[in-house]
């Protein structure tokens, strides 16, 4: 009866250690998606704590800054079965423009891995990020064409993305 019961207290701390171990890779992997490198305009741009500071061009003292935005969804965007995020990035190189992206991080067994980015706009109003029926759907407020850059956003837009061989690209509604 006492072999028993230490086997059973063994096995117990055994799967205490395994719960604790691989609840913690878990919570790690989703982390990264923040420290992930992600490609805006064929560059690769490393996210570190969610933010890039390059020079804007080779020895010129003007810095290009890339960053987390947020407006996140969260889904399985590859249909590999793991949850993937998508969000929003800006960029700005040091001028008047903040430039809106959408990228993913996919998830994979060895972290998340970045997609491409795909423009947005200049100065935009993001509204919301939504995943409905295998679509990423990007709600912002644009100007109106004939409008100057220095008018508030005003207009809808509904921009929808899906995931292609690892791909972000954009789709038709």
């Amino acid at each position: 009866m006492k072999k028993i019961l230490i086997a059973v207290f063994l096995a117990f701390i055994i799967l205490a250690v395994a719960v604790y171990i691989f609840g913690r890779k878990e919570y790690s992997v989703l982390a990264d998606y923040k420290n992930t490198t992600y490609t805006i305009d064929g560059q690769s741009v490393l996210l570190q704590n969610g933010v890039a500071s390059t020079s804007s061009a080779p020895g010129s003292a003007s810095m290009t800054t890339t960053q987390y935005f947020g407006n996140e969804v969260r889904g399985d965007f590859n249909n590999d079965g793991k949850e993937d995020v998508a969000f929003l990035l800006t960029q700005n190189g040091g001028g008047s423009g903040t430039f809106y992206y959408v990228v993913v991080a996919l998830n994979t067994n060895k972290g998340f891995v970045g997609t491409n980015a795909i423009l947005l706009g200049d100065r935009i109003a993001p509204e919301s990020t939504e995943y409905q029926q295998g679509k990423i759907i990007v709600n912002y407020a644009d100007r109106a064409p004939a409008d100057p850059m220095t008018a508030q956003p005003s207009v809808g837009v509904s921009r929808y993305f899906d995931v292609e061989n690892g791909k972000l690209v954009e789709v038709t509604k």
